[in-house]
């Protein structure tokens, strides 16, 4: 009767995350990851909205298991999907717009980690807000709704615990930039600079808030070589990079660097790591060969110069072979870029990821 009762517990406690310690999969290296961006990390939460900012149709997916559009804006799997890898989940959490009271457990599912993010939102509230998507702030307030569902069950500081040691992923910005550089075409160092400041406000309140809620390390994916992606080359009469664009977004990730680090003083206990898109995207453009990629300019998927003018989809062409591009459409990576991003941010070189990289910290979150 004893062993039997031993085992009833054990197992019980091996179902239950109220019950006794935090328990999870031992493959997991954190509790939990949750995710705030855009198109760069979204998984589908577009899918549920009225917009036509989505790209849960073909040619997108064609590379995911049984070839199946999610939502992704990538011919398979995103960066965020191979961070999760990473970190010992299958994939990204699932989006927050698919979890209801009835599939599997909304609360349970939301201690595994949730994806907010929503293609073309930005850390601004005005970008992207004609196209009603989700802005970065309505992400938060998302999060923080969800966050008062698991307080509100037993064992809430369990709970607390299991947050502060997750994963919070944050990659978005890009919109934001392109926005600006699109309607500013001559913009003098007043404009960039009130520009850059209305970023920094706002990734601060953002980052705030969160910390508030319990999260306490940040993984941040920063602003990518944009002048470089194939719409900015179509845009461009030469064929070229637009140097202004990328001017711009490497100010741009300066100012949320440096508020990071201020932050992290600021904050007790407040952990962060940058994936630099913008250096590892400059990187592999300038030196495709050595990554294994043989097209840097054109997207994969598309119509018109560069495949940029016409956007990916049922009635375009896409390259057979996706692993050899950088690009998958007009603006996004390929399924292969992708995973050598969060390969390198994971665990690269400084040159890729600082102060630490998020595998430290990720081991610091665990510690």
């Amino acid at each position: 009767m004893k062993k039997l009762l031993c085992l009833f517990l054990v197992l019980l406690c091996s179902v239950s995350p109220f019950v006794g310690a935090v328990v999870r999969p031992s493959r997991w290296k954190v509790p939990a990851i949750y995710v705030f961006g855009d198109s760069t990390v979204d998984v589908g939460n577009n899918n549920y909205l009225t917009t036509t900012t989505k790209s849960n149709f073909p040619y997108y997916g064609i590379d995911y298991p049984h070839s199946t559009p999610t939502g992704r804006y990538s011919n398979g799997f995103n960066t965020i999907d191979f961070i999760a890898k990473h970190t010992g989940f299958e994939r990204s959490p699932p989006p927050y717009l698919s979890l209801n009271d009835s599939n599997n457990h909304l609360i349970n599912k939301g201690l595994r980690g949730v994806n907010f993010a929503s293609a073309g939102s930005g850390i601004l509230d005005t970008t992207g807000t004609t196209s009603n998507i989700i802005t970065t702030t309505q992400q938060v307030l998302n999060f923080e709704a969800l966050r008062s569902k698991m307080a509100a069950q037993p064992n809430a500081d369990q709970v607390a615990l299991r947050l502060s040691k997750s994963l919070f992923v944050i990659s978005s910005g890009g919109n934001d930039a392109l926005a600006f550089a699109t309607t500013n075409n001559s913009p003098n160092n007043t404009a960039i600079l009130h520009f850059y400041n209305s970023i920094i406000s706002k990734y601060e309140n953002h980052t705030k808030t969160l910390y508030g809620l319990g999260a306490r390390y940040f993984a941040i994916i920063n602003v990518p070589f944009i002048g470089c992606v194939p719409s900015a080359r179509a845009q461009n009469p030469t064929g070229g990079c637009i140097d202004s664009m990328n001017q711009l977004a490497k100010g741009q990730n300066d100012a949320v660097a440096a508020l990071l680090s201020k932050l992290s003083i600021a904050l007790p206990g407040l952990k962060y790591s940058i994936g630099n898109s913008y250096e590892f995207l400059s990187t592999v453009i300038s030196k495709p060969q050595y990554y294994g990629f043989r097209e840097v300019k054109s997207a994969c998927c598309g119509g018109g110069k560069f495949n940029a003018e016409s956007h990916c989809g049922p009635n375009t062409t896409y390259c057979m072979t996706r692993k050899h591009y950088v690009f998958w459409d007009f603006l996004h990576p390929s399924q292969a870029t992708a995973k050598l991003a969060a390969k390198l941010f994971y665990d690269g070189p400084a040159k890729f990821v600082g102060p630490i990289s998020f595998k430290q910290l990720v081991k610091s979150a665990t510690n």
